[in-house]
């Protein structure tokens, strides 16, 4: 559907281009485009090379591990339903602190990994269970304190102080994280609630 949508739109530009006779301008501005993407992408792999291995370094000194730990308590309390000490805990923990340092690279696996520990929980095995979709809400809005993504971009594009960001940041994603964790409660009672009326 977003290729016909895409299509449509590049399809009615060139045709309102060659009706108004600036068909030229737009063949010239499209080469430029294309050049100007082509340099940010290069420009914005090298610094993103240089924030992921700053970050790698840090989780290679066991910074990650440090963080898994500090919030284990919060993922208990998260995932009430994954026995203490399943593996799922630990994977989650991870993720977590993995997407906190800004490493959504590594975050990604951890997060797959936990999800098939969860799977072997699940009663319902074509159903996603309360604990991934919990997952998923956080994982996808999680907390950042280092957005290395959006520091590289800034710093390509000529910010003074790229990483000025760090704490509008977190503020910014420590409140998606609480509205996401609000949503899952919220779905999850209206859920449960739709289930507890259906067996009566």
């Amino acid at each position: 559907m977003i290729n016909i949508v895409w299509l449509l739109l590049v399809g009615s530009g060139i045709l309102i281009a060659a009706v108004n006779g600036t068909l030229d301008s737009v063949s010239s501005e499209i080469v430029q485009s294309c050049k100007s993407a082509v340099e940010f992408v290069i420009g914005l792999t090298g610094l993103l090379m240089l924030w992921s291995g700053l970050m790698q370094v840090a989780s290679a000194s066991g910074l990650t591990e440090s963080i898994a730990k500090a919030i284990s308590p919060i993922v208990r309390f998260l995932f009430p339903s994954i026995p203490r000490r399943h593996p799922a805990l630990s994977y989650i923990s991870l993720a977590m602190s993995s997407n906190i340092l800004g490493l959504g690279n590594a975050s990604t696996p951890l997060g797959i990994k936990a999800i098939e520990e969860l799977q072997k929980l699940n009663p319902r095995k074509d159903t996603a269970s309360d604990a991934m979709c919990t997952l998923l809400a956080i994982t996808t809005s999680s907390i950042t304190v280092v957005p290395t993504t959006v520091i590289a971009m800034r710093g390509l594009t000529g910010s003074a102080n790229p990483a000025d960001i760090l704490i509008t940041t977190l503020i910014a994603t420590t409140c998606s994280t609480a509205a996401a964790l609000i949503a899952d409660s919220l779905f999850r009672r209206a859920s449960a609630k739709s289930r507890s009326n259906r067996g009566r």
